[in-house]
């Protein structure tokens, strides 16, 4: 199913975002007899995942997913703000974003920045690619938002690091092949000074995965369990030590260029639900609409900060304390207007919606819970006091 190149200029970047815009929409208009089985997704996590890896593939072989990564690391060249318009237009016309592209502009920049240049470049065109999907090894059952508590060791032991203790709620686990994990290599009250990143391959012995079956019946989450997990040192992302900036810069991330992504999808289906509920009020459509534009022009923002290079500082909590008001208020309205839908349907759509608004539950508190978006704000924009 694969689909001709039709990023193939020699300067890709000297490609603009209209450039890209414009291309991108005539190519999926070109596709969409291949593309049309991507519109109907399995109800099984594990038929989506294996579904969204083949569209991650036919989006790699077309070039449009290489735009805004080094060449050296399978890329194009170019800015984030390229890629960025291929997932709202990718959205905008129907089709889900592979899951991958959560992990891409999530964790992807993090091994880009921080990992050793030999690492970097073999593990990020495999998960382009959609060979191979990570995860994020951060919260533990005694360390959620307050990662500065995490206990996960792991002790020097010369060309290894030994690996003991809990991860929880981590996302997918039970697909992934590497996951990003925060360990700590400090003493234990080093807090945040003491923590170091580990790129660490998901079938090394020692490591157990449990999935956790979520409220929408799917087992989105894991608890992952180390014991005596051998780490080779050369999978050191950052510095030994170091590991919080590369936890801070993944949040950002998460917290930032994340809610552009999700922005698109909140439009595409904010349109849907104008479709599917006519009695939904003009009140409920205007603000569910200014909610999510608003938190179109905010991300809009912090992707093209990215892209200058620019330090993002505090303004992704913004995004995303913004993302998750937008994202509840956009469900509310529709368990409103369709409560016999969302509580008693039975077909595809219906359950479709019936776990979207389930998920939205949980967008005040990944990535950060709101309440710690708002501590951050209050300290760091308002200059309130800590306690």
């Amino acid at each position: 199913m694969a689909a001709p190149s039709s990023v193939n200029v020699a300067a890709t970047g000297e490609l603009t975002v209209p450039d890209v815009r414009e291309r991108f929409g005539r190519w999926l208009g070109e596709h969409a007899d291949t593309l049309a089985p991507f519109t109907e997704l399995p109800t099984d996590v594990e038929g989506v995942f294996a579904t969204l890896s083949r569209l991650q593939r036919l989006l790699y072989e077309a070039g449009w997913i290489r735009l805004g990564w080094p060449e050296e690391l399978g890329g194009l060249g170019g800015t984030v703000a390229l890629r960025g318009v291929v997932s709202e237009e990718l959205a905008a016309a129907g089709y889900p974003p592979p899951f991958s592209f959560g992990t891409q502009e999530v964790l992807g920049p993090a091994v880009a920045r921080f990992a050793p240049p030999e690492l970097s470049s073999q593990a990020l065109p495999r998960l382009l690619r959609g060979e191979e999907t990570w995860c994020q090894g951060f919260s533990e059952p005694g360390a959620g938002s307050d990662l500065g508590s995490l206990r996960m060791r792991a002790v020097d032991e010369g060309d290894h690091w030994r690996v003991n203790g809990e991860k929880v709620w981590t996302s997918w686990a039970q697909y992934a092949d590497r996951c990003l994990l925060l360990t700590r290599t400090g003493t234990p009250e080093s807090a945040h000074r003491g923590i170091t990143a580990l790129f660490v391959d998901m079938d090394t012995p020692g490591i157990t995965v449990r999935p956790l079956v979520a409220m929408t019946g799917e087992a989105d989450f894991c608890s992952l369990f180390f014991d005596d997990v051998m780490v080779p040192k050369d999978r050191t992302v950052g510095e030994v030590d170091g590991g919080w900036a590369v936890a801070m810069f993944i949040l950002s991330c998460e917290r930032g260029v994340a809610a552009w992504q999700r922005q698109a999808w909140m439009r595409w289906r904010l349109g849907t639900l104008v479709a599917d509920a006519p009695e939904l009020s003009d009140a409920r459509t205007g603000e569910a609409f200014e909610l999510v534009h608003a938190l179109r022009l905010l991300s809009r923002r912090t992707l093209r900060s990215l892209s200058d290079g620019e330090p993002l500082g505090v303004r992704p909590s913004f995004d995303k304390l913004l993302m998750s008001t937008a994202e509840k208020y956009l469900f509310d309205a529709a368990l409103e207007a369709m409560p016999d839908t969302l509580l008693f349907g039975d077909d595809d759509p219906a359950r479709d919606w019936r776990n979207d608004y389930l998920y939205s539950r949980a967008s005040s508190i990944y990535g950060g819970a709101a309440e710690i978006q708002r501590n951050i704000i209050a300290e760091h924009v308002l200059g309130l006091p800590r306690e």
